[in-house]
């Protein structure tokens, strides 16, 4: 199984969440985006919910001279949230991350200002909140979304991937009140490697998905 596009992939996704097994577990429901990638996702999850849409910015911390390789991730004004177990496999102390923590922050605060223009957070106290990406690999920046959404009393929290390594998602059930992921394959390397269409995404393309929500 492979999906055409995050559009596809975020139709299929919907369809598990406002399935018959999904009534009445998620009352008033706002959907919160992992830009870039889970954009397009959760606008097509929002559009069949009739929910709300808007971004949570989370940045990956990747290890030193292998970024591409996560070890933590931030959001917000949280702490960086690591991975203890990866830091002491590489030999890797927090002081040496403060470069990278610090670039990640800049960052994410850019992306913040672009893609909300000047509106505040969603206000979610009270409320069902689902975390939408594109897919699930290691999940530290889902931990890091759900553990900063939870820390703003949400009535109830939603992981929602379309694709995602098992083990991972078994890691965070204990992080979030509901997991759903139709496609979970025994063999998982890569997000991308489940979509036809798996382009890099531009803040344009987030801004434009944003406003058709």
């Amino acid at each position: 199984m492979r999906y055409r596009d995050r559009a596809e992939a975020g139709r299929d996704l919907a369809a598990a969440l406002a399935g018959p097994s999904g009534e009445g577990r998620l009352p008033d429901p706002v959907v919160l985006a992992l830009p870039r990638g889970g954009v397009p996702v959760a606008a097509e999850v929002a559009r069949r919910l009739r929910a709300p849409l808007d971004v949570l910015v989370v940045r990956k911390i990747g290890a030193p001279h292998h970024e591409e390789y996560g070890i933590g991730a931030i959001t917000g004004d949280d702490p960086p949230l690591l991975d203890r177990t990866a830091l002491l496999r590489l030999g890797v102390g927090e002081d040496d991350l403060a470069g990278a923590v610090e670039r990640e922050r800049r960052e994410l605060r850019r992306r913040e200002r672009r893609y909300r223009q000047g509106r505040p957070a969603p206000e979610v106290r009270g409320r069902t909140v689902i975390v939408v990406d594109d897919g699930l690999a290691t999940g530290c920046t889902a931990r890091a979304a759900l553990r900063h959404v939870r820390g703003r009393g949400p009535a109830r929290t939603v992981l929602a991937v379309p694709v995602g390594a098992p083990d991972s998602l078994d890691a965070l059930a204990a992080e979030a009140d509901l997991v759903v992921c139709p496609y979970r394959p025994a063999v998982f390397q890569a997000v991308g490697q489940w979509y036809d269409d798996f382009a890099q995404l531009t803040d344009a393309d987030v801004l434009d998905a944003l406003r058709g929500a």
